[in-house]
């Protein structure tokens, strides 16, 4: 999960964003050429930060049909499926696909990274663990987070890194950098696309926490950015690497499945206390969404590992969704029974459904169930289901079915299927870091991917698809249910199969 440095204004020394609303913009707080190696210290106190988004209240709960599109359509009378046809519709392209570009080889990644919060401090071990790595610079507007994480890089015996701290936008000096061949970034929501756009203009490749961006001419500008700038852009998607996730994949694509028919996903994970606590998410950040958008706010890490199952954008391809969604009542019960008269929680109206429930079709008629829930009592489950004509696997907890073996229409053990783990698994058996190893999995592999010179395991085409049930999701419960449709972000290349996430050994 993504946390949590403080969302920055727009650069100006980026292009405009064509967002359909007005946004505010700010000089960068300290300057830096491509070459700059000088750390940056904090200047700002930190308190400041929560003072302002803990009285911004609803701010964004007026976020209407053309914020999510970045169309006009709304405005001239058109229905939502009308103007999210027209946002969908591809426009024309600036570059060449990215689809099977490898990276460049190099001996040693360096390494840029935006955001210091529970998840960027947890994640610079892992960098720092995998060979061939070096952290280069770090960023975050709260200084005692840089020196902790600039601790971190020279306590494993690299040089101490740059710091950048100066202010929300401090993030640009970073991509400036001509040292930098990765940036990743793990900040709030919103701050993702203006950071992953920043990276690419400045010739850097950049993996970006779940969700890529918020708005559905977001993903199509990053596509676009991608393709122009040839730089890759992922979203970094860890649960794509769990165990069962990659077991799962290669028993799918050797046939064990039969033809596959469905699959599901979700996040169901029970976060009102750390939504409410001050300190978890700063801000808070994360909460604040529930008073703007109805749909699934985090749909990835359910989207991703179905989608890889079934070959989107290598072979089939999301075409539509539907959502509806419940009653968003589970915040509002939870702060009458924990938070104290006068919390700044108080002024928030909570829009965003306790529970969401999308179906999506693909080209080849497949039905993907994507569900989010963070706001009920609900044990954690990422649900991870794939059923085809020859069984079926279902996860939480983990059980599989499947002919001929089994003829009794009861559950089998899912370990008898250990000798279809993955390499990776085979190869890091009790791999370091936080959910299962997951994280250690993903990073090694993308590290591996460009100092071998080979082709990511997913691209900005999945990242956009991945992201884009936010938006749609949204729109498709304002349009009680109707069905949706994703854009064709490929532009037509998902016809072609391809390699993805099951992967060979590299040689090397």
């Amino acid at each position: 999960m993504n946390d949590d440095a403080r969302p920055g204004q727009a650069p100006q020394d980026l292009p405009p964003q064509n967002t359909g609303n007005t946004q505010s913009t700010g000089n960068p707080q300290s300057t830096g050429s491509p070459q700059d190696t000088g750390n940056h210290t904090d200047r700002q106190d930190p308190s400041r930060r929560s003072v302002l988004w803990t009285t911004a209240g609803v701010a964004g709960a007026g976020l209407g049909l053309s914020a999510l599109t970045g169309g006009t359509a709304s405005a001239a009378g058109a229905t939502i499926p009308e103007a999210v046809a027209a946002a969908a519709a591809a426009p024309a392209r600036q570059g060449r696909t990215m689809t099977d570009v490898p990276f460049e080889r190099r001996s040693t990644v360096r390494v840029g990274i935006v955001g210091l919060g529970n998840r960027g401090d947890s994640m610079i071990d892992l960098f720092l663990a995998v060979p061939g790595v070096r952290v280069v610079a770090v960023c975050d507007p709260v200084r005692e987070k840089t020196v902790k994480a600039a601790a971190k890089v020279t306590a494993a015996g690299q040089p101490a890194p740059a710091v950048y701290a100066k202010g929300e936008d401090d993030y640009v000096n970073l991509c400036r950098r001509g040292d930098i061949d990765f940036v990743y970034v793990a900040t709030p929501w919103e701050t993702h696309f203006p950071m992953a756009k920043a990276a690419m203009l400045n010739g850097k490749h950049v993996g970006v926490e779940c969700p890529i961006a918020m708005r559905l001419d977001e993903l199509w500008q990053l596509v676009d950015l991608s393709e122009r700038t040839r730089r890759h852009c992922m979203q970094l998607e860890n649960c794509c690497y769990g165990k069962n996730e990659m077991r799962v994949l290669r028993m799918a694509h050797a046939g064990l499945f039969g033809d596959l028919l469905h699959g599901a996903g979700a996040y169901n994970h029970d976060l009102r206390e750390l939504m409410f606590d001050p300190d978890y998410y700063e801000g808070p950040w994360r909460r604040l969404w529930h008073t703007r958008l109805r749909g699934d706010l985090y749909p990835n890490h359910g989207f991703g590992p179905v989608a890889n199952y079934m070959d989107v954008n290598r072979g089939d391809r999301a075409v539509s969704i539907t959502s509806v969604g419940t009653p968003a009542l589970g915040l509002a019960a939870y702060r009458k029974e924990h938070m104290p008269a006068g919390d700044p929680s108080w002024k928030e109206s909570y829009i965003g459904a306790d529970r969401t429930i999308s179906l999506v079709q693909t080209a080849k008629g497949r039905v993907i169930r994507l569900e989010h829930d963070v706001s009920s009592p609900h044990p954690y489950s990422r649900i991870n289901s794939l059923g085809g004509t020859r069984g079926v696997f279902e996860d939480y907890p983990e059980r599989i079915y499947l002919e001929p073996t089994n003829t009794d229409h009861q559950w089998d053990d899912f370990e008898k299927y250990a000798e279809w783990d993955h390499w990776l698994w085979k190869e890091h058996a009790n791999p370091p870091g936080g959910h299962g190893g997951m994280d250690y999995i993903m990073i090694f592999r993308l590290m591996q991917c460009m100092r071998l010179g080979l082709v990511p395991d997913f691209d900005v085409y999945d990242a956009a698809v991945w992201t884009a049930p936010v938006p749609l999701s949204h729109l498709s419960i304002k349009a009680k249910g109707a069905p949706l449709p994703i854009p064709d972000f490929t532009r037509g290349a998902w016809k072609k199969a391809r390699a993805g996430m099951d992967s060979e050994k590299p040689a090397a």
